[in-house]
């Protein structure tokens, strides 16, 4: 009997495995095939807009994706650099095959883990309790807890045209059958959603000449706080072009003949991540679309043609393809497609991810409607953690929407109608600006090594570097720079000199002026700082600290506002209908929801002020 069986090896359950393992339980990995542990199986890549904030969070709480991306990418660039920091974004492309060689190794080196290659297809209870998973082979295997994380596996079909096939991620993997029905016999309700991937196509046959190199960043900013900076580490470069008004002409030809159109695909897709088609007829006064040509690592001339997501009949792809600027000769190595795959509605579960109908079973992924391989991982963390934390009776670990995007995450899983594939962006979290990507270890870290994944060392050095930059605001409260060591960068920065000294912090709120043209300019606030620190990466939160002050301490304001109304518990299974007062709406959604907190229940769809008023007069009672 093992403490913890995971049900599918994706980058949600490898991150529960992991943490699992590394907190003391016993851990069982089931997949149907383990050579494709952590398969990456549409874009090779890892972070981008809030999914970089997200991987950063991830690794401060003592995920691996973060070092896993270290490790294994071939180009990183910091997105949005021009907008302010809480938008800075870190975005990696991976070497496809490398991630998941890493990714395996580091599973089978934990001695908590064993693997199995077998398919779960349903699951045995004693009354309301997980027991057992029943396999495929139809062996029964006890434990305590189960997370099942099938990804799109469940009852998957993939359409290219008017053809369709069973599929899990790929035409190559069979879906499960079986799961889905025995979970809705159980009492769960499911759903259907689509997802899609774009063709790939043989590197050689680019004409280089036409597109646009896009390099990494010479200074790569990484994903992992302990990864060590490397400036020279090997890059590859990314290309840039446009589909034009041919190519979409040649698209629409073939939308009689397109599953999405025509009706063969029942689910519903990423509103955020459109196919090519959908492009196209939703954006008619567009005359081109970014394509992105993207490698898919060091050894191999496959390559990701991203924003061409299709699941148009394979001739149509290709004369497609063939009309863009430098694919005039492409050769598509396999087509795109689209899948849809069944997923449970996201209100059956806890903020913790075990599900409310069957005691010590969690779901985490794409199961719970997610899209993106970084919002599988974050949610295979905390089911992880959750998961083990309860086999040893210990407390959960519950993540607010102000501490991480993975609280917003869970938060909007949970509360909100989940009815097309859920993305993460900037614009979901509210608190933004206090949850950016670089303070992620400052922000999480003690959760991590409270919950035994984070060494004592790592939580030393992270604690250490707390006080560094609360010494370093001190120093910049007090100093001041004299105008004779100022006026030259103020004048080069077109501002009109001083007479006086100035405060170093009034200096660097103002536009233009960083922490590093201070130190420059002053000998004396030089020595001071490095006497502290030289490591560029705490000016650069101090700096953001200091400048944004003003809107952190709103955001604070708000925080504990709203932390009032989370402290607020509403009893399990709380009888609504004995509520008087709550609309009809109201009552129906707190029903549906079942929400843990009065904060949970006013971010409800459909519950109004005025229920939530009624709501907390009686629990007041």
């Amino acid at each position: 009997m093992y403490d913890i069986i995971v049900a599918g090896a994706g980058h949600a359950g490898c991150e529960a495995v992991l943490a699992a393992a590394r907190m003391g339980s016993s851990c069982l990995l089931i997949s149907s095939d383990l050579t494709t542990i952590a398969r990456m199986s549409c874009n090779p890549a890892i972070g981008g807009v809030a999914k970089g904030q997200i991987t950063r969070e991830i690794d401060a709480l003592g995920g691996e994706m973060g070092k896993a991306i270290d490790t294994t990418g071939i180009q990183f660039r910091m997105l949005n650099r021009s907008k302010g920091p809480a938008m800075h974004s870190p975005r990696a492309q991976a070497d496809r095959n490398l991630y998941s060689q890493y990714m395996r190794k580091v599973i089978e080196e934990e001695k908590n883990i064993d693997l199995l290659q077998d398919t779960v297809t349903s699951i045995k209870c004693s009354v309301d309790t997980f027991q057992a998973v029943v396999l495929s082979s139809g062996r029964v295997i006890r434990a305590k807890a189960a997370i099942l994380t099938c990804g799109t596996f469940l009852n998957g079909l993939i359409h290219i045209g008017m053809n369709h096939y069973p599929g899990g991620r790929t035409i190559a993997e069979p879906p499960v059958y079986g799961l889905t029905e025995h979970l809705v016999g159980l009492g769960f309700i499911s759903g259907r959603l689509k997802t899609g991937t774009p063709p790939r196509i043989d590197a050689r046959s680019v004409d280089y000449s036409k597109v646009e190199k896009q390099q990494g960043d010479e200074e790569p900013v990484t994903f992992s706080f302990k990864t060590i900076r490397d400036l020279n580490r090997r890059q590859i470069s990314c290309f840039v072009t446009n589909t034009n008004p041919l190519t979409h002409e040649i698209l629409k030809k073939g939308f009689d003949r397109s599953p999405l159109f025509t009706g063969k695909v029942q689910g519903v897709g990423p509103r955020y991540c459109p196919s090519i088609e959908d492009k196209i007829c939703r954006f008619p006064d567009k005359s081109g679309h970014h394509i992105f040509l993207e490698p898919e690592g060091f050894d191999t001339n496959e390559m990701y043609v991203n924003g061409f997501s299709t699941s148009l009949p394979e001739e149509i792809q290709l004369k497609g393809l063939r009309s863009i600027a430098g694919l005039e000769q492409a050769k598509m190595i396999r087509p795109g497609y689209a899948i849809e795959y069944d997923y449970f509605f996201p209100h059956q579960i806890k903020r913790t991810l075990e599900t409310k109908l069957i005691v010590n079973l969690y779901f985490a992924g794409q199961i719970n409607g997610t899209s993106g391989y970084e919002e599988a991982a974050a949610q295979g963390l905390m089911a992880g953690i959750n998961a083990s934390l309860k086999t040893q009776s210990r407390p959960p670990l519950l993540l607010k929407r102000s501490d991480a995007y993975i609280g917003v995450l869970i938060d909007d899983l949970v509360t909100k109608e989940t009815n097309e594939p859920y993305r993460m962006f900037t614009s979901s979290a509210e608190h933004r600006l206090m949850l950016r990507h670089d303070n992620a270890d400052i922000r999480l870290r003690h959760f991590g090594a409270a919950a035994g994944l984070i060494d004592k060392e790592t939580f030393s050095a992270c604690s250490h570097n707390i006080e560094l930059i609360r010494v370093l605001k001190e120093l910049l409260f007090h100093t001041r720079v004299s105008a004779s060591e100022i006026n030259t960068m103020l004048v080069s920065l077109g501002y009109t000199i001083v007479n006086s000294s100035q405060s170093a912090l009034s200096l660097l709120k103002r536009p233009g002026i960083h922490l590093t043209m201070l130190i420059d300019a002053s000998p004396i606030l030089n020595n001071a700082v490095n006497a502290i620190t030289s490591n560029p990466l705490l000016y650069e939160q101090v700096e953001i600290d200091l400048k944004y002050e003003g809107y952190l301490k709103r955001d604070l304001f708000m925080t504990e506002r709203i932390l009032r109304l989370e402290s607020h518990l509403i009893p399990p299974s709380f009888r609504y209908d004995t509520v008087s007062g709550l609309s009809n709406e109201g009552r129906e959604k707190l029903n549906k929801h079942q929400p843990e907190t009065i904060g949970q229940a006013s971010r409800i769809l459909g519950v109004s002020p005025s229920d939530i008023s009624v709501l907390m007069v009686h629990l007041g009672r």
